[in-house]
Parts: C-alpha cells; structure tokens; sequence
C-alpha cells in the first residue's frame, strides 16, 4: 500500500536541500545549515519555509524598508510558499497560492517523494541550468514537539 495524503499530516523539520548533479557531485542551495519547516494539514493546506542559517540581519527594524541590495540579498537565502496539497500515487502536487518566488505563485509543483513516516525525502523532476542537469532533493524528518 502506498504512502496516503494522511501519512504526509503535521510538521517537518529540514534535514537538508541538496541539488544533485548528473555525475552525483551534491552541492546546498542554502548552505548545509539550512534549517526549514513544511507544514502539511488534514485538510489539505500545506506551507514552507526553508532558510541559510546565520543571515545577517538588515540595518532596519521595518520588514519592508531598509537598503534594497539589502533586501535582495536576505531574498536570496530564502525560499516560502503556500497552497494546498494532493498525493498523487508517489507524488504529492503542490498547488501554490503564493510564493517568495512570484514566478511559482499560481503554479503545481509535483514532487516525487519517499515516506517512512519519520523521515520525508522530496525530489524536484530533474531540471538543466547553464548546461547542468539537476535534482533538487529535500529531506525532512517528522518534528515530534
């Protein structure tokens, strides 16, 4: 029997996001001290949020304002989106809602996936950017709090 959308309920923690290359060279998006969390409810709503670690904070206390390359930059090592989720054999479909990344907002993502019921590993399809093909490759473990 496969993995059910029921398996999939509560909240994970961020072991790490590896970007796999072809010839299995692995190299992390956000640095290997990554930490994130993936929320995902009964009713089917799911959220993330995957961040660097040690960010440096910005030379303001408004979220909104501060220096723009600032901004950019704190922009650049985090990645946050919403929607709700469907398990699809051994996919789960995310349908985005809204994203850090506007180009995703509105959009599915499906993952190919592995459950144990501890330890949750998602892959993206593999994509090519400047002549390299990729699998991203997030592995979660079940947050027991």
């Amino acid at each position: 029997m496969g993995v059910r959308s029921q398996d999939l309920v509560g909240s994970w923690k961020l072991v790490a996001w590896r970007r796999v290359a072809e010839d299995g060279a692995s190299t992390y998006p956000l640095g290997d001290g990554a930490s994130g969390l993936l929320i995902y409810t009964a009713d089917g709503r799911m959220a993330v949020q995957m961040v660097a670690a040690n960010r440096p904070p910005l030379a303001t206390d408004d979220p909104l304002g501060g220096d723009a390359q600032q901004r950019a930059d704190a922009y650049s090592t985090c990645l946050a989106y919403f929607g709700s989720y469907e398990v699809q054999g051994d996919h789960v479909v995310h349908r985005i809602d809204a994203s850090l990344f506007p180009n995703w907002s509105g959009t599915e993502q499906s993952r190919p996936f592995t459950c144990d019921g501890k330890e949750l590993v998602l892959r993206t399809p593999p994509s090519t950017s400047a002549g390299e093909t990729v699998v991203n490759e997030m592995s979660w473990t079940r947050d027991e709090r």
